[in-house]
């Protein structure tokens, strides 16, 4: 066998593959003599069926077969070998008068090669890198909700604007009837409040549900209706008060804090208020973090330019899907997939060039933490370490559960070199300030 490398231009390639029937003619007559010791054939004995009759059924497909499995392994080796960066898979080309009764058969493959390019990561102008800081007001609201939930309830007799009211929503043309408690403080609509305030229990108000709520889910979980069927709900429904009470905010004493976070771990308001800041703005750092990885990401694309061997890539779709798409078909879906080509080629360069690697001890690691914390959402704050190994065992035993991994920690890898090279300036906002600076909402 006999493999070269015809060069087109910087992008693309013709590989040629000389195959010999010294190549293929040993394991394709090992496998016809394995099929006559087998085969049952009509008016012979099984193992004496004769060799010419066996060729004739069989040897063309055993041919094809082996020496497709003789270009494969040995084109493969040699992509390795010359080091050749290849993008997507060889495509054979098209020859409508191949003859495979020749004894030598000669193949082309055409190859699309991966550019040359540099990515730099640090850039001449720099990329915001946003950090959320939770403020007094969000603080306070914190502390506030804090002394609510472990608050007492005291009994009233009459609605006021700071009461929490529990009674039966209803209206039987759209069906519902749902009892539940709602907070005044999240009433939106003034003539609402208004019928509200200075009712008793077993009085019925009449409200409407268009803007009854600050918040849409608020509006769907007092009806007791799915988000989609309350989301343009607009009628009247009549709420009957069965119960009104005021929620008197527990004291920010040691015995609060000592149910909150563990004996004498925090002593004062002053460490609470520490205490929801720190973990308020850890919680933020993910969500800031996503986006510093999404500006790099895009500043890569706009900015690492590139020449990509284009109408290989749109054959290669074309050719190589679930089903054949026309040349239209592949140049939409080539257009779709370019930006992610795109940067899945930076971004292994600059995993290559920096030596990122995942090993798999820091890969189970990263799983245990994982698991530590999705163990930490259901109250199990300190699992053992061999229920943990055990659990990380069975994770790292699913592939697809590896790769995901994988990619999550390689993503984390490679923002811890953004924060450490990249050239950033931190931007120090609240969360409200986020939002409206980075999605545009009020």
């Amino acid at each position: 066998m006999n493999i070269t490398k015809e060069q087109i231009d910087a992008l693309n390639a013709v590989v040629k593959v000389a195959i010999t029937k010294e190549d293929y003619q040993d394991k394709v007559q090992a496998i016809l003599n394995d099929y006559r010791k087998q085969a049952n054939i009509p008016g012979f004995r099984k193992g004496h069926v004769p060799m010419g009759l066996i060729k004739k059924q069989y040897g063309k497909a055993v041919l094809v077969d082996e020496v497709n499995k003789l270009i494969q392994d040995n084109l493969n080796k040699y992509l390795t070998e010359e080091k050749l960066d290849v993008l997507g898979n060889p495509l054979p080309k098209q020859q409508d008068d191949f003859n495979w009764d020749a004894e030598n058969l000669d193949f082309e493959f055409e190859l699309g090669l991966a550019p040359e390019f540099e990515a730099p990561i640090k850039t001449k102008k720099a990329i915001t890198q946003y950090k959320i800081v939770a403020d007094k007001k969000m603080i306070d609201e914190q502390v506030e909700r804090i002394g609510k939930q472990y608050g007492k309830l005291i009994s009233k007799t009459e609605v006021s604007k700071k009461d929490e009211v529990t009674g039966v929503f209803a209206n039987e043309e759209e069906e519902i009837n749902n009892k539940t408690t709602i907070e005044l403080s999240n009433v939106k609509a003034k003539k609402a409040l208004d019928a509200l305030v200075g009712k008793k229990v077993g009085d019925v108000v009449t409200l409407k549900t268009k803007g009854l709520f600050k918040e849409d889910y608020q509006l769907s979980s007092a009806l007791g209706l799915a988000a989609d069927k309350s989301a343009d709900l607009n009628t009247e429904v009549t709420f009957t008060i069965e119960e009104i009470n005021e929620r008197e905010p527990a004291e920010m004493n040691q015995e609060l804090f000592d149910k909150l976070f563990g004996e004498e771990k925090i002593t004062s308001e002053k460490e609470l208020r520490e205490k929801i800041k720190e973990d308020t703005e850890k919680q933020f750092e993910q969500q800031a973090d996503q986006k510093l990885l999404n500006d790099i990401t895009e500043n890569f694309i706009e900015n690492v330019k590139f020449d990509l061997p284009t109408e290989f890539l749109k054959k290669w779709i074309q050719m190589t899907g679930e089903k054949p798409l026309t040349e239209e078909e592949a140049a939409a879906e080539f257009e779709k997939s370019e930006k992610g080509l795109r940067y899945q080629l930076i971004e292994g360069k600059i995993i290559q060039e920096n030596n990122l690697q995942v090993e798999f001890d820091e890969l189970k690691e990263f799983a245990k933490g994982f698991i530590k914390s999705q163990m930490a959402q259901y109250g199990q704050l300190n699992p053992a370490e061999e229920e943990l190994d055990n659990i990380a065992g069975r994770i790292m035993s699913n592939q697809d559960e590896v790769k995901r991994l994988s990619e999550q920690l390689m993503s984390q890898k490679l923002l811890t070199l953004y924060k450490e090279k990249a050239n950033l300036k931190v931007k120090e906002l609240s969360y409200d300030d986020f939002i409206k600076e980075v999605y545009g909402k009020e």
